[in-house]
């Protein structure tokens, strides 16, 4: 896992993490700061209800979101993203001035103007903030630089609002909030000094200013790419997800826990670690790609743990004066409420972390920010409809235990609603669990495999699953030529229709379906794409190498393109290799968690690629040791 926290000691991201992290940090220092003071002295400014004016703050804070992010997406794919951090924080120093001076005067309007501005702030950062990642990591740093800022944000906003609770609550707090924030507005400027310059992505880029119109716009941007649009959608319903749960943390601890606020900052600080722990676990099992895998496992958590919280909660409500701390924590009962969230919040990392990567890998760079600002005003809908239905169940009488067990069966359903219309990211989920149960696979070379362009895979073939495989250790998709039986075999059928393998048949059986497949093999390369063949034309028998058919020739004169060799060592023997003459016969024939290696070797050029030659090659790489 070292290799993310590398990032932190280098320029080209240590000053925009810090930047992020301080600003998030003075968000909530002042929101909670603001809540508080209003849910204890609003009759001191209003006639007004607290739980309304609450509400009405949280909806101030929210609207800049549809107002401005649809223009804030424009300006940061039109100007350079440094230059428009650091006037975004300079717009910081202003605001949190403007706010202290609304605690000087003690002016209720002052300080809801604030909000409104420091919504604002956040909308205009918004796009430029995850844009800018891609502009300065390489694609297999996306996954850890993206952990490594949702991590850091929601330790921020743990910090911020604990640390707005307690100022504002003694003697001189007004005063105390307003000089940390002005404190950390003016250390997040200098840190964004510090932010390396990134390329422009459309200079001619004009701006339109009309919300309603640029909002769709930006919309129709993110929806170019489906893929990308239904990853927005998911990272948009973990937003719902999370503000529904998040609301419900005071009533929670208050009524269920028979806590106090003390418990309410403990239940924030169990979810805020989860997230943070998931989310830099997401490196280290994903293998620094943007695995998407983890997104459905992400998903099967987050239903299970949520489940499993409503089944750990009281069904009765907590009557009498609140339990200190010490006697929540004595209950054992209370321990598994923290242990759920904990997993809830680490499961919503696996979440998050590959679908933020996903889409800034995936969306085009000229429009990166707009799609980013779509994805922003998705969110904010998604959370606005989330606080609503929350609000609409608890006043139908709905208990807080039955509104997480609604949360629960709403992210299943959701969840196989997303999966089903893009069947990648099941396929990548079938792929990421074989190679993190059955198998602990071992690759070496990956830097040889080309990042975009046409290219040749040629494997040898010693298993049923060999194909899923070298898809879990290559960052790009792989079309697969592959047997039309092996292609038909139950479940892993699902795993070759939805990776788009080719199936092939021998001259001898269908001279039809060989040409056909020859035939979308050429049109694949001709399109850009990475194909892979095993020329042996069958899976060993007795684990050794076989002669490399001609069919690897046929292809590369039709499409002279790279060709890269790669050797599997370690599968032969296992379940789903034919040793003993038929595969999957023997369950746990060498028990779980095998180690396998792929060894990928340099590219060869196609003209010396031969059948002969590329045999020799993948033979040495079976042989090597590692």
């Amino acid at each position: 896992m070292s290799s993310q926290f590398r990032l932190l000691r280098e320029r080209r991201f240590l000053p925009f993490f810090l930047t992020q992290f301080l600003g998030a940090f003075n968000d909530n220092l002042f929101k909670n700061a603001l809540v508080v003071l209003i849910t204890f002295q609003a009759a001191r400014y209003t006639t007004m209800a607290p739980g309304i004016l609450v509400n009405l703050a949280a909806g101030i804070f929210i609207l800049p979101f549809f107002l401005f992010s649809a223009s804030a997406g424009q300006l940061a794919d039109k100007f350079e993203k440094s230059r428009l951090i650091r006037y975004v924080k300079l717009a910081e120093i202003a605001i949190m001035a403007l706010a202290a001076l609304g605690f000087a005067l003690d002016s209720l309007g002052v300080l809801l103007a604030t909000l409104f501005l420091m919504g604002s702030q956040s909308a205009l950062f918004g796009p430029v903030k995850y844009a800018i990642l891609p502009a300065h990591l390489q694609e297999h740093e996306l996954v850890g630089g993206n952990a490594l800022v949702e991590s850091g944000t929601f330790v921020a906003i743990l910090l911020g609002t604990i640390a707005g609770g307690i100022m504002i609550a003694i003697d001189g707090g007004a005063l105390w909030v307003s000089l940390v924030a002005l404190a950390v507005a003016g250390a997040g400027y200098l840190a964004s000094r510090r932010i390396p310059a990134a390329a422009i992505a459309d200079a001619a880029l004009g701006i339109g200013w009309n919300p309603l119109t640029e909002t769709w716009r930006n919309i129709r941007f993110a929806r170019q790419d489906r893929t990308v649009f239904l990853s927005i959608l998911g990272i948009s319903w973990f937003w719902f997800y999370g503000a529904l749960f998040l609301s419900q943390f005071p009533g929670y601890a208050r009524e269920v826990l028979g806590g106090d606020e003390r418990a309410v900052t403990l239940l924030l600080a169990v979810f805020s670690v989860g997230i943070g722990v998931g989310s830099l676990l997401c490196e280290k099992l994903s293998g620094r790609h943007v695995e998407i895998g983890l997104v459905p496992f992400g998903a099967i958590g987050l239903s299970l743990f949520a489940l499993d919280l409503w089944w750990a909660s009281p069904a009765a409500v907590h009557a009498g004066a609140p339990l200190a701390i010490g006697a929540i924590l004595g209950d054992a009962l209370s321990w598994r409420v923290i242990f759920d969230l904990v997993m809830i919040g680490a499961f919503g990392g696996f979440f998050i972390v590959p679908l933020y990567a996903l889409v800034q890998s995936r969306s085009a760079a000229a429009c990166r920010s707009r799609v980013i600002a779509g994805n922003n005003i998705l969110n904010a809908a998604f959370m606005v409809v989330a606080a609503l239905l929350g609000a609409g169940l608890l006043a139908a009488g709905a208990t807080i235990p039955q509104l997480i067990l609604l949360t629960g069966l709403l992210n299943a359903v959701v969840a196989l609603y997303i999966f089903t219309l893009v069947p990648e990211f099941l396929l990548r989920f079938m792929v990421w669990m074989l190679v993190h149960s059955a198998y602990r696979l071992r690759v070496e070379g990956e830097e040889h495999l080309p990042l975009r362009g046409a290219a040749l895979i040629v494997a040898n073939h010693v298993s049923f699953v060999d194909a899923l495989v070298i898809m879990a250790a290559c960052r790009r998709p792989i079309r697969f030529v592959m047997d039309h039986k092996i292609f038909r075999w139950p479940v892993l059928s699902f795993a070759f229709r939805t990776s788009r393998a080719i199936p092939i048949a021998s001259a001898r059986d269908d001279p039809h379906a060989t040409r056909r497949a020859f035939d979308e093999v050429a049109r694949a390369l001709d399109a850009g794409e990475m194909v892979g063949i095993f020329p042996e034309g069958h899976i060993t028998p007795d684990g050794e190498l076989h002669k490399f058919r001609p069919g690897v020739r046929t292809i590369l004169k039709r499409n002279p393109v790279p060709v890269v060799p790669v050797a599997l060592r370690g599968l032969w023997g296992s379940f789903f290799s034919r040793v003993g003459g038929r595969a999957m016969s023997q369950p746990f024939r060498r028990g779980l968690f095998n180690r396998i290696e792929l060894a990928i070797g340099p590219v060869v050029d196609a003209a010396e690629a031969t059948p002969g030659h590329l045999e020799s090659l993948v033979r040495n790489l079976c042989n090597k040791n590692p």
